[in-house]
């Protein structure tokens, strides 16, 4: 299998549980091989990242429901602005 870059990289290893991080890890692994494969294609990243967003956010609703959905991403922004989704922090 050819090695692709993986622009999901964590910035740390840390998380709420060792199994829970490796199967999110291998998951993003496997995301950004479809990301990469979609961009060679000559799909530009910001198509890619709504596409994501909308994937994601439907799969939210479908497993927790609107409410549920909504508290979470009500949460986003103060996440966000503390850097938790900046790939290029350095965490000391």
């Amino acid at each position: 299998m050819p090695s692709t870059k993986s622009l999901f990289s964590p910035a740390s290893g840390n998380g709420p549980s060792e199994q829970g991080q490796v199967e999110r890890q291998i998951a993003l692994e496997y995301l950004a091989e479809a990301w990469n494969n979609a961009e060679e294609d000559g799909l530009e990243s910001a198509a890619l990242a709504h596409a994501s967003l909308f994937a994601a956010l439907a799969t939210f609703v479908r497993m927790h429901g609107d409410d549920a959905t909504a508290e979470m991403i009500a949460q986003l922004p103060d996440r966000i602005r503390s850097g938790e989704y900046n790939l290029e922090r350095v965490l000391q």
